[in-house]
């Protein structure tokens, strides 16, 4: 859609059928006003998606909790409340492909097999496997790869290496679940259809998040040791590990009435190095993944392509096409913001009581901005909360050598070889899954 606002129409090549099941159903502050700015507020309203104040988080035992309200800023830069949304992801992907479609964009329905190279480097398109068989080259002055944690490109060995960080150790188990207790409030804090995260300790925490009138999407993420070494089914290990997590969530859930299967996600955390070039850009999980908790997939990937899409028309025009990365900038960028919200995510982990204590008396507006996915320079980051974080981690950010920053913190081992270099001894989520 924001291509077709720069006057480019994009043909979308899709594998699976609409709609169909997917993760990630709580949206951020940003992730909202992204959608306003595509118009969709009114489409949005007229489905009735649950409506989001903000972030509850339950520590353990639920003795104690911290709140973060959904917000936005005005043109000076004022905080102000704002509201977001819950969304079944199945209807509002669908919703999403559908206006794309109404707006210019072509769909095709296949699957893209191979990268096709140009000879002097950069990608000129795809390979495609139409439903009937056929193969046929797709020709592209420039390629999204929008493939999310199937990392079409990473695969392909078009971007640098990818490399699987600290996270991957963890696994999650997720479903929908009806008869879930909600709080009754109408806004703030008890609004009936908040974000819930239920924390236990490190790497053990549960989410409760509202998708529609009479379902919850729940999730637990424990590390993946916990669950082989039961030798459980995934859904035997989700109907009894859920309620050792925290008293607040078997309050909430009197009866685990499952409406979906258990889903799980084995070894979620990575990052794609040289993730932009000649003719191609990774978006949002296609490139970079890191812990869940706080929602931010869907934000990063919706403005990792209002970003991108003035970017893509300059290249189209021959502005900034004959640099070895035209889209160097871009990628750039997008590492500082992910990395400013990995920080944040870190010391959570690493020292949960200074980051309630940021959150709720030294930093609350840089706090409040962070977890509405503000997160890039043009929006004062990193902030002075940030800055705090990495003094706190004992960390430093420098991006001197290959435009990323020093590998550190959760995304990356120096010891441990790239996923995709030979002989790598990281394990991959296919041979994990394989393995099960």
């Amino acid at each position: 859609m924001f291509l077709l606002r720069e006057g480019i129409a994009p043909v979308i090549l899709e594998q699976e059928p609409f709609p169909r099941f997917h993760i990630g159903e709580s949206l951020t502050g940003e992730s909202a006003q992204v959608l306003r700015r595509l118009g969709l507020e009114n489409e949005m309203a007229k489905r009735e998606y649950p409506i989001k104040h903000g972030v509850k988080v339950y520590g353990t035992n639920a003795t104690n909790s911290w709140y973060v309200k959904v917000s936005s800023r005005d043109e000076n830069w004022k905080l102000y409340d704002n509201i977001t949304w819950q969304v079944r992801r199945s209807d509002f992907d669908d919703m999403m492909q559908k206006e794309a479609v109404n707006r210019g964009a072509t769909l095709r329905r296949g699957q893209a097999v191979q990268a096709l190279m140009r000879d002097g480097g950069g990608l000129r398109g795809v390979l495609v496997r139409w439903p009937d068989g056929t193969i046929e080259e797709i020709e592209a002055k420039v390629t999204l790869d929008c493939s999310g944690q199937a990392t079409f490109l990473a695969n392909q060995k078009v971007t640098g290496p990818k490399y699987m960080g600290s996270y991957d150790k963890q696994v999650a188990f997720f479903s929908h679940v009806k008869g879930a207790i909600r709080d009754s409030g109408t806004s703030g804090e008890n609004a009936k259809d908040n974000t819930l995260i239920l924390y236990h300790h490190k790497f053990h925490w549960a989410w409760f998040i509202p998708v529609d009138s009479e379902t919850v999407s729940i999730g637990l993420v424990t590390p993946r040791a916990d669950f082989l070494e039961k030798k459980q089914t995934p859904e035997e290990f989700f109907r009894h590990d859920l309620f050792t997590i925290n008293p607040e969530l078997n309050r909430r859930i009197p009866a685990l009435d499952l409406a979906e299967k258990v889903h799980v996600v084995p070894n979620y955390s990575y990052q794609v190095r040289g993730f932009c070039g000649k003719g191609f850009i990774c978006l949002g999980d296609s490139h970079r993944f890191i812990d869940p908790i706080f929602s931010f997939g869907v934000t990063v990937t919706l403005r990792e392509a209002e970003l991108a899409a003035p970017l893509i028309r300059q290249y189209l025009e021959g502005k900034i096409r004959e640099t070895e990365n035209p889209f160097r900038e871009h990628q750039i960028a997008c590492e500082k913001g992910i990395d400013n919200l990995e920080d944040m995510i870190d010391l959570f982990w690493e020292q949960p009581f200074a980051f309630a204590t940021f959150v709720h008396s030294r930093y609350p507006e840089e706090m409040t901005d962070a977890f509405a996915g503000r997160i890039y320079e043009s929006e004062h980051q990193p902030s002075p909360a940030i800055h705090a974080f990495r003094k706190m981690l004992k960390r430093t950010r420098s991006y001197d050598q290959d435009d990323y920053s020093i590998p550190i913190g959760s995304r990356y081992h120096p010891e441990r070889a790239a996923l995709w270099e030979p002989n790598s001894p990281v394990e991959t989520t296919e041979k994990w899954m394989g393995a099960r």
